[in-house]
């Protein structure tokens, strides 16, 4: 069955072929006969109701030099497309939350879209995890100093983070007595202004930020351990980490089976779940990486069983 697929995006002039998850997908798309075309979130426009965008229709290689040509490009309306696909990697901003408006009118008129716009504004990346309070380290939200100091204080050993950040970035580990501990508060907090997220340090990092692929609330077999260079705490690969592949422990199994429910019922069908150690740090809806480095290591098409996710899934 022949499809026509639209894929929000960053720049494909911008990825890197060889790592980027949703060029993957395209060529699983492709492989399959789907039409595919892309286009930016400055491409898409709402007129006397209706949802269009300005998008190229591409002819995909699975080449690091030239991986794409512009066979078409065309302006249409959103109901032109079977399927879209949003992909914008963050920052989860204004900008961002109005395209998930744009893109839910689209749904509205009978496209498939996914993840589902509605639940990329609900399902916070940092916070959603707060869903599943049994799978997480000790945890505060706030944007209070003093509350930030006491948890310091009573866990000895925490990692601050925004709520927005992505790849790494921005992320602090203090003990109870580092003397930069009030300026990393009042810069991460913007003098209490902005809300972040402290959790008890987790020394199993040292084995993996493992990284799960979640379609349609089941889990790949297969995680990639995210190990941290050496210095450093975060294993983002964006951050300098080395993935390694690892298969799901008991653990991991029940951490998904947690969470895997609510992803269904709330239509993210490509998810990426962070553990480190026994705990859940993340949960990645907005355009969740690892799947090439997993299905390279593996032998498997994970882009495959994500498509047919898709083509299974009611739109409603």
């Amino acid at each position: 069955m022949s499809l026509k697929l639209g894929v929000l995006m960053d720049p494909i002039t911008s990825i890197n072929p060889p790592k980027d998850t949703t060029f993957a997908i395209m060529l699983e798309a492709q492989r399959r006969g789907w039409e595919i075309s892309v286009f930016e979130q400055k491409d898409l426009f709402l007129l006397n109701g209706k949802v269009s965008a300005r998008s190229d229709q591409v002819k995909l290689y699975d080449n690091s030099e030239h991986w794409f040509d512009i066979t078409d490009e065309k302006v249409q309306e959103a109901t032109f497309f079977d399927i879209i696909l949003m992909r914008k990697d963050p920052p989860f901003n204004t900008e961002y939350i109005y395209t998930t408006y744009l893109l839910e009118l689209a749904e509205k008129s009978g496209v498939k879209v996914f993840n589902k716009p509605q639940s990329l504004r609900d399902a916070n990346e940092k916070l959603f995890t707060a869903w599943f309070p049994q799978c997480m380290p000790p945890t505060l939200v706030t944007r209070n100093a003093n509350q930030l100091k006491d948890f310091i204080d009573e866990h000895s050993d925490v990692v601050l983070k925004p709520l927005h950040g992505m790849g790494g970035g921005s992320i602090f580990r203090l003990s109870h007595d580092d003397v930069n501990a009030n300026v990393v508060i009042e810069t991460l907090t913007q003098m209490e202004t902005a809300y972040i997220m402290a959790q008890k340090f987790i020394p199993e990092i040292s084995q993996g930020d493992k990284r799960i692929i979640m379609i349609n609330g089941e889990p790949v077999p297969y995680a990639l351990a995210r190990i941290p260079k050496k210095g450093e705490i975060r294993g983002n690969l964006a951050a300098g980490g080395t993935g390694v592949g690892v298969e799901l422990s008991e653990r991991d199994r029940w951490i998904c089976s947690q969470v895997g429910p609510t992803l269904r019922e709330k239509k993210l069908l490509l998810v990426g779940l962070d553990v480190i150690g026994d705990y859940l740090t993340e949960i990645n809806v907005t355009s969740p990486t690892c799947v090439r480095e997993l299905e390279k290591i593996y032998g498997i098409n994970i882009c495959a069983s994500f498509l047919d996710a898709i083509t299974l899934v009611p739109l409603s």
